[in-house]
């Protein structure tokens, strides 16, 4: 079955298709949303003060709302509040006994948790929000048409209730549409800027300020680049596992042999947008002021494609990695579920050493999942200033735009498979279908 066939397979499931349709419009409606503006703010001066924004904090956040931020619309803040909330939540079940317990009771755990990341998301949107129109207020430009005191309040409403709806929309997708709704929002914003990048591209080409050659070449770049990540994400590291057989009256439990996954890149994209936060941050404190010198040299300093920029970079990418993988990734947890089922690693005894031996080889399966994301995170960069390419390529965007499209298309697989439909590819490489 050719790979038409399958795409016509996922519409001929009735809640396959339900799914599908209700997740590209719950889409549509972010996308409309994102058109309204917030009300009080001049968006052409705006545009024209994030158009000399390049490398600060800002920019990641415009990122991450989806060209909200630049635009003023009531999403500026988008979804980062909520994602900075679950970060949080996520490192405080590694260090706060309460949360990690929480974290262990299973399904009502996990919804307290939840509910406390939505208090935190809206906690975060109001201190941001608030900050936000009091920074936008001290801003040159005319950007603010009316400041004063009504303009804070009315703008920290409105963006903070724009997070919200966008936090319950992404919570719709997952629950009644088809994969992770958070990354997808993430995602719809980020490829929504792919057309304006095409066409900037082509008019470079159609001017000569470009060469075709060098578009060709920099596909075929791109093209190999996108592979990478693909088997970066997919990487794994089987470690196998053996459960020793129970007899328990006359049924007979366990003796089954299975294998612990460890990921390459088990932390994702959460050390690039980290190292971002931090490596963006002197850039900033240079815009905001400009008069002294200390502040200038550093923001000169930590900008692209300075080598000190770069060596900083990726070394805080590379530690970023290895923390938060020590963070949700527990040795010791693991080794004792293993020696509490009775199961073992062949030629490891069960207990510490079974744990110091899990430990040992995530830290050298983490090694090369770091440094392909620090070499993904100055991409971009290299190719804007060293190859003068017209669009920004690769970083954070292109990490969650290949992720969040092999999640999806997995969760689409699983449906075609479970009910007896070929999946999109009829070598069975995506992990559903092994």
């Amino acid at each position: 079955m050719n790979i038409t066939s399958s795409y016509q397979s996922m519409f001929r499931i009735p809640e396959l298709k339900r799914r599908i349709l209700f997740t590209a419009m719950i889409l549509l409606i972010y996308r409309l949303g994102g058109h309204i503006p917030t009300p009080g703010i001049n968006r052409a001066a705006l545009a024209a003060f994030f158009d000399s924004q390049s490398g600060s904090l800002m920019g990641l956040y415009d990122m991450f709302s989806g060209g909200n931020l630049r635009n003023a619309t009531i999403f500026a803040l988008g979804i980062m509040p909520y994602i900075s909330a679950s970060i949080i939540f996520q490192l405080l079940q590694a260090v706060v006994p309460y949360f990690e317990k929480l974290a262990k009771e299973g399904e009502e755990g996990r919804k307290k948790i939840t509910q406390y990341t939505r208090f935190g998301t809206v906690f975060l949107a109001m201190i941001q929000s608030f900050g936000m129109a009091a920074g936008l207020e001290q801003m040159s430009g005319g950007i603010v048409t009316d400041p004063g005191m009504g303009f804070k309040l009315l703008t920290c409403i409105t963006l903070t209730a724009g997070t919200v709806f966008v936090m319950w929309l992404g919570e719709q997708i997952t629950e009644r549409g088809i994969g992770n709704g958070i990354s997808l929002i993430i995602f719809i914003g980020i490829v929504a800027r792919y057309p304006t990048d095409i066409l900037n591209t082509g008019q470079q080409l159609a001017s000569g300020d470009m060469h075709i050659l060098k578009a060709l070449l920099v596909g075929a770049f791109m093209l190999f680049v996108i592979g990478g990540i693909i088997a970066i994400t997919q990487g794994q590291r089987k470690i196998p596992v053996q459960y020793a057989k129970k007899i328990v009256g006359r049924r007979v439990y366990g003796g089954a042999n299975t294998y612990i996954p460890l990921k390459v890149n088990t932390a994702g994209v959460i050390p690039i947008i980290f190292a971002q936060s931090i490596i963006m941050f002197p850039g900033t404190l240079g815009t905001i002021f400009p008069d002294i010198a200390f502040f200038s040299t550093l923001s000169v300093v930590f900008r692209p494609p300075h080598p000190v920029y770069v060596l900083v970079y990726s070394a805080l990418i590379i530690l970023f990695a290895y923390f938060y993988t020590a963070v949700i990734m527990n040795p010791v947890d693991l080794a004792d579920n293993m020696k509490k089922n009775s199961g073992f690693i062949p030629g490891v005894r069960p207990g510490k050493k079974t744990a110091e031996y899990i430990d040992r080889v995530l830290t050298r399966v983490t090694l090369p999942g770091a440094v392909f994301l620090a070499l993904i995170a100055i991409l971009p960069d290299l190719m804007i200033s060293l190859l003068r390419v017209p669009f920004y390529f690769g970083g954070t965007g292109l990490l969650i735009v290949v992720g969040v499209a092999l999640d999806t298309l997995q969760q689409i697989e699983s449906h075609l498979v479970m009910r007896h439909y070929d999946g999109f590819m009829s070598k069975g490489r995506l992990r559903a279908r092994r």
